[in-house]
């Protein structure tokens, strides 16, 4: 899901427990060119405020006056269209030919949004569904990949971690890139059999994992929604990793390391491990985009970029993946 998703369902809990009302903006079709994809959500206060965004900020301004002027009342859910003249997607800042077409719902269920957000944290795939003519929102089981649904009578979106991120070691570059990755959207798990560095492991939204790096790698049954990284510059540790990672569907498997280590790890993973020169050859090492990275923050950043980079060539983000159809509940 996109991070923003969070802020979102974060503000809602905190606004309706001040006792504030709320009005809930979904994107759920663009047309040419739009600031925000399908999908997209924002949060709307009684007095303006916002979480989230559904454009530029010309639409927002439209919508925090409009709810100001009384005129999001009600329980049924509305459909509203920006842009779909020239002058009207001048006015509201659409890209030139861009059109949005969203979904307010004026009063949603604070209740059923900290459920939402309760099952995220919890690391579940949720698929949330508002049927149009009456309001009614369900929360069900969400689906690996599937995408955002909408017929004019009913959106479903999906809400939870799409795509994974499985981190050997849990040193100082692991406590960096770990918050980035979650910022990018990737469910973020560390692998430490060491206890001197997983009993420290205090990061936020993140799982540590219990057991040697290969027993995790199989347990986690990687797919093509997932990625390994091996950070903890040891090869009895990383190199058990990597011999399943590169042998699983995952789309990313990366390892820190020097160019001559990491031509070293080669020889030996060919050498004495059984994996195809097809399988080696997808090892992404040096890890990381070549941007002279050298202190831990920096590698990290290489990284995280690297991961978008190869995600985005499988014409993936935050609600595409391959299991499409594949049941996410309470996994």
């Amino acid at each position: 899901m996109d991070s923003q998703d969070i802020q979102v369902l974060d503000a809602a809990r905190r606004w309706a427990g001040e006792g504030h009302r709320l009005a809930m903006i979904t994107v759920v079709r663009t047309w040419g060119s739009a600031p925000r994809p399908p999908g997209a959500w924002m949060l709307l206060r009684d007095d303006g405020r916002v979480q989230g965004s559904v454009s530029g900020g010309c639409i927002e301004d439209d919508l925090i006056q409009r709810m100001l002027d009384g005129a999001f009342v009600g329980d049924a859910p509305q459909v509203l269209r920006y842009g779909v003249t020239r002058d009207e997607a001048f006015r509201f800042g659409l890209p030139c030919g861009g059109t949005v077409e969203l979904l307010l719902e004026p009063a949603p269920d604070p209740v059923l949004l900290d459920e939402l957000a309760r099952r995220i944290a919890a690391g579940e795939l949720v698929e949330r569904r508002v049927t149009v003519a009456d309001g009614t929102v369900r929360l069900g089981c969400g689906r690996v990949g599937a995408p955002l649904q909408w017929d004019g009578a009913a959106l479903s979106t999906q809400h939870g971690p799409g795509w994974r991120l499985l981190l050997i070691g849990a040193g100082q570059i692991s406590r960096i890139l770990a918050p980035m990755a979650r910022a990018v959207d990737f469910d973020v798990l560390v692998c430490d059999p060491r206890i001197e560095y997983s009993a420290e492991w205090d990061e936020p939204g993140t799982r540590l994992v219990a057991g040697m790096p290969d027993d995790v790698v199989l347990e986690l049954a990687l797919d093509p929604h997932s990625a390994v990284v091996a950070l903890t510059h040891d090869p009895k540790l990383d190199d058990m990793a990597l011999l399943e990672a590169l042998k699983s569907a995952a789309f990313y498997v990366g390892a820190l390391g020097s160019r001559a280590n990491s031509n070293r790890r080669r020889q030996r993973l060919s050498a004495h491990f059984d994996l195809s020169a097809d399988e080696v050859a997808r090892l992404h090492g040096p890890v990381g985009l070549p941007i002279g990275s050298r202190t831990p923050a920096e590698i990290a950043v290489a990284v995280v970029a690297e991961l978008v980079a190869a995600r985005a060539a499988l014409g993936g983000h935050a609600s595409l993946g391959a299991r499409v159809g594949a049941a996410a509940c309470g996994v």
